[in-house]
């Protein structure tokens, strides 16, 4: 555990700094487009008479989020042309991801998936695939921007506009569908036209925050090209009849692609598996229920405009508690005790998901559900994001942070696909109430992963701190 512990006035100062406000409009951007693409769609697909079965295999577009890493040492090390010579290498990117969302989001809003599927789920497809490129950079700036120990504040400020977009995209564009619907139509496209159109336009928030935020300074930059010079100097005196050209591929090859991972797995060596099994199964609770929340409300009979409300309000306000809590408990307690507190929560409000299909149209449940699952991700997230960005090693912090949170989401989406035909066969109470108990061998991997968390990380020794 940390040395020395910080005041509860000392956890909560750290907000206030510019970088962590920065982070909160950044990462309203990033939570944007996961739920357009994954629990929103859903609840589209299902009113436009999609079957269960279909709407848990479209879901598996957001396995882009769990091979980011593939393409994590592009984005780490490749400038994009003129863009990055004027904003920047983290910057740049950001624009362009941002800018790919945008358009992506509205290419779906004129979709119909009632007429026809396959450009809906291609469009899915790119949506996913820009939406984490923009999270591989924003992940890297939020580490290289602050020192350590200002990360759970910072993981906090993002996690409350992450989630804050999500309700936005969730209870927000259901509201908005309500809202432009034509009441005598059982489904009409147009008002989900008029709703995603709006999502699109919401990523500006992202796009301005950019342009106003400065580039991250780091000593990383000057380390590394002096290092790839001595590597380029090493590889021409080793093969010296290659040319110039295939010198310098190798060796940029060698430092995006190879080097990350070498650098991972040298440090933990066979505890990585300990790290990288609690980053797998951390969040398979929340992913695999998540999936099926939208079309559990539309078959209990929720309308658009209950879930909106309850979610907007009650669902708004504790997620902004349970973040603000969990960045808080874990500047003053530890990453690690917020991390278990996190999973436990997150795996036992899963239970009232399975009381609430029990007790039918109960809207006063609807409220208690869905305010103590949000209460509980916000603190679990802001934890988790922290504890990734310790293991993280600033000099490839894009591509290191790309591992950890795709492996967080390889196995979740994927189960998650299969949700819809779970449901089906064994019915809501008893699917909701499995999503719970495969929450429990994560707490025990959490009590595991801190052993190895006492070993000083990276990012803290760069920071000259110890967390944990």
């Amino acid at each position: 555990m940390n040395a020395q512990q910080t005041s509860w006035r000392e956890a909560l100062q750290v907000y206030a700094k510019p970088a962590a406000l920065r982070m909160f409009f950044l990462g309203f951007a990033s939570g944007l487009p996961l739920l357009l693409v994954l629990g929103t769609l859903s609840f589209w697909l299902r009113e436009a008479g999609i079957e269960l079965h279909v709407i848990g295999m479209v879901t598996w577009v957001g396995l882009a989020y769990g091979f980011k890493w593939v393409w994590a040492p592009l984005v780490d090390r490749l400038p994009i042309p003129i863009l990055s010579r004027l904003m920047g290498r983290r910057r740049s990117w950001l624009i362009l991801s941002q800018c790919m969302v945008a358009v992506s989001l509205l290419a779906m809003a004129f979709c119909d998936p009632k007429q026809a599927l396959q450009p809906m789920v291609i469009f899915t497809l790119i949506t996913a695939f820009a939406s984490a490129t923009q999270d591989i950079t924003l992940d890297a700036y939020r580490i290289e921007c602050a020192p350590a120990h200002e990360q759970a504040a910072l993981a906090a400020t993002y996690q409350t506009g992450y989630r804050l977009a999500m309700i936005w995209a969730g209870a927000g564009s259901l509201a908005l569908a309500a809202f432009f619907a034509d009441g005598n139509l059982a489904y009409d496209q147009s008002a989900w036209k008029a709703a995603y159109s709006i999502m699109a336009a919401s990523m500006l928030v992202g796009i301005v925050t950019v342009f106003l935020s400065p580039e991250p300074k780091t000593e990383v930059s000057l380390k590394r090209g002096a290092l790839s010079a001595e590597r380029l100097s090493q590889y021409q005196q080793k093969y010296p009849n290659h040319s110039h050209r295939r010198a310098q591929l190798s060796v940029w090859f060698y430092e995006a692609a190879l080097l990350p991972f070498i650098d991972f797995f040298s440090r933990y060596r066979w505890q990585a598996v300990t790290i990288l099994a609690l980053i797998a199964t951390y969040r398979i609770s929340d992913v695999v229920m998540g999936v099926m929340a939208n079309p559990f409300y539309a078959d209990l009979g929720f309308s658009k405009e209950e879930v909106a409300a309850v979610s907007k309000v009650f669902g708004l306000i504790m997620t902004l508690v349970g973040a603000f809590a969990g960045g808080a408990i874990a500047s003053r307690i530890g990453v690690m005790r917020t991390l278990f507190l996190g999973g436990l929560l997150s795996a036992a409000t899963n239970l009232l998901f399975s009381a609430l299909a029990l007790r039918g149209h109960d809207t006063a449940f609807l409220v208690l559900t869905v305010s103590a699952d949000n209460f509980a991700g916000g603190l679990a997230s802001a934890a988790f994001v922290a504890y990734l960005s310790g293991l993280t090693n600033v000099a490839y912090s894009a591509t290191q942070y790309a591992l950890f949170s795709s492996v967080m989401l390889i196995l979740p989406k994927f189960l998650a696909g299969f949700s819809g035909v779970a449901v089906q066969s064994v019915g809501y109470a008893t699917f909701f109430t499995a999503t719970a108990a495969i929450g429990v061998p994560v707490l025990i991997l959490v009590v595991l992963a801190g052993v190895v968390r006492k070993k000083k990380t990276p990012h803290e020794a760069a920071s000259g701190t110890v967390q944990d």
